[in-house]
């Protein structure tokens, strides 16, 4: 070996990494076993999956890398919040992976009760500016609720308390959540059984409860800190179902109690305000129940005698009916004697009216004229309106064109066909009518003539001047007669005079008189 190479050697023993940081590691931790420190937490994203929480402790110069092994996050009193100023308690080591020295956490707590305090009011502004404590959004618990959902610890004296204070006040069915109610998971567990009692059906096997009690006994802010959770608070104001918050004594307060619908006391003065005293609603029903009787008994014997009163000022049913009997009977005498006296009204009204064969062809004749007249007026009309039509589709026809105007033409010439036909008919109609009153006259003319008595073998007597002698004190001895039989007229000369006259016929006439110059029988 050269002496140039045994000058450059150093006379300095050589370490490995290992070794240089084991070194480091052994000699901090004999330094710094057991530490206190107090710092701002930073970077504090919540246990990793693993279940250890890694973060940091840091002030206004200088930063220290932290851990929390699973084991020790389940004993701490409060959850690790992203700046919150804490004191930390464990051992100082080193990490030879990264060549770095943090601190290892067996105890967490709050730099002072002021700091947790300021932390609380700057959670429970941040809550309340969201509307989460608003009195208008708090629900009316359920006077009688049938079921109740219990969340606490299934453990302590609390359920027991409520428990019994139910089965004394008024029995129904309680349901328990069991939750941790102190430590780092507690506020989650509390705020997973609120949402889990909402997410019940209404007809699923186990019951949805009418009312929820969020429980917990007394202890001091650390103690109760997990009811402060946000994800607790946001839980119960967005519960369906009324929560009565029961953490703490009297003097305790947390978030939940600001955001649950009712606050109680106690967890036994929860148990107050949720259901009533059985026996006293019994006792109150009972008493409501007996007034109710008394005041319908007294209200049907009021009503009883205000109708036997209301009896007596009315009249008896004669009494009632004795002017109605009156008047009926009034009414029955004077119909028997308006009948008697409308039917001689209408029997002097037809005798007062005399027909004759002669009033029979002036109406016939009459009603032959108004016929004629209503033919030509209808037929005057029929022809002025083929006219009026025929020189309308003249006028309209220089202004269509050939091929539409044929069309209209023929649908114009159809409607005047079917309106001329519909015309005829109508006439045709009104004709028939007026020939079947026209024969009707014309029967009637003949049974009322006197026809119909000479073809009986009677005969019609008249004088020398063609008038109808009626009875025989008309006759004079030597009269001429005339006397018209059925089939003729015969002459004859009266004999005698008075009231049996003899008659001598003389030749019949050779051609009876017509129909039209008969004289008449009445």
């Amino acid at each position: 070996m050269s002496d140039l190479e045994l000058e450059s050697r150093p006379n300095v023993g050589e370490y490995t990494v290992s070794e240089i940081s084991g070194a480091l590691k052994r000699a901090v931790e004999d330094q710094f076993g057991h530490v206190r420190v107090r710092g701002e937490i930073s970077g504090y994203r919540g246990p990793h999956s693993s279940g250890h929480a890694y973060f940091a402790l840091k002030d206004d110069r200088s930063r220290l890398e932290a851990v929390v092994w699973k084991g020790t996050m389940g004993r701490l009193k409060f959850r690790p919040e992203e700046g919150m100023e804490v004191i930390a308690t464990g051992k100082l080591t080193t990490y030879p992976g990264s060549s770095k020295y943090q601190i290892v956490i067996d105890n967490l707590e709050p730099a002072g009760a002021g700091a947790l305090m300021a932390l609380l009011e700057e959670r429970k502004r941040k809550l309340a500016a969201e509307g989460l404590f608003d009195d208008d959004r708090k629900q009316l618990p359920p006077f009688m609720p049938k079921v109740i959902g219990v969340v606490t610890s299934p453990t302590g004296a609390v359920i027991r308390d409520i428990v019994h204070r139910i089965k004394d006040r008024f029995p129904l069915h309680v349901i328990v959540w069991p939750v941790r109610v102190q430590g780092e998971t507690s506020g989650a567990e509390v705020a997973a059984a609120v949402a889990g009692f909402n997410a019940l059906p209404f007809d699923g096997p186990v019951p949805r409860p009418d009312l929820l009690i969020v429980a917990r006994g007394g202890g001091s802010l650390e103690d109760l800190w997990g009811f402060n959770d946000e994800a607790l608070i946001r839980a119960v104001a967005a519960s369906d179902i009324p929560v009565i918050s029961a953490v703490g004594h009297e003097t305790d307060w947390t978030l939940i109690d600001l955001a649950a619908d009712r606050r109680a006391p106690t967890p036994t003065g929860a148990a107050e305000l949720a259901v009533p005293v059985k026996a006293d609603l019994e006792a109150t029903l009972a008493n409501l129940g007996a007034r109710l009787r008394n005041c319908t008994s007294r209200l049907l014997d009021r009503r009883r005698q205000a109708v036997r009163a209301a009896a007596r000022a009315l009249p008896s049913p004669d009494q009632l009916l004795a002017l109605p009997r009156r008047q009926f009977d009034e009414a029955t005498s004077r119909l028997a004697r308006a009948l008697i006296v409308s039917t001689e009204r209408k029997r002097a009204r037809l005798g007062a009216v005399r027909l004759s064969p002669a009033t029979l062809s002036r109406r016939v004749g009459d009603t032959r004229r108004h016929l004629d007249r209503d033919m030509a007026r209808a037929q005057s009309a029929l022809r002025a309106l083929v006219r009026e039509r025929r020189v309308h589709f003249d006028r309209v026809q220089s202004r269509l064109v050939p091929e539409p105007l044929a069309r209209r033409h023929a649908a114009q010439r159809t409607q005047l066909g079917s309106l001329e036909r519909r015309g005829l008919m109508a006439i045709s109609q009104r004709l028939e009518r007026l020939r079947a009153r026209l024969t009707q006259s014309d029967r009637l003319l003949a049974t009322l003539s006197h026809k119909a008595v000479l073809a009986r073998g009677f005969a019609l007597v008249k004088d020398a001047n063609g008038a109808v002698i009626k009875s025989a004190g008309d006759v004079a001895a030597g009269a001429a007669l005339s006397l018209e039989f059925a089939d003729g007229e015969a002459q004859a000369i009266a004999t005698t005079g008075g009231a049996k006259p003899r008659v001598t016929v003389s030749k019949p006439s050779a051609k009876p008189r017509e129909p039209g110059n008969q004289g008449s029988l009445f």
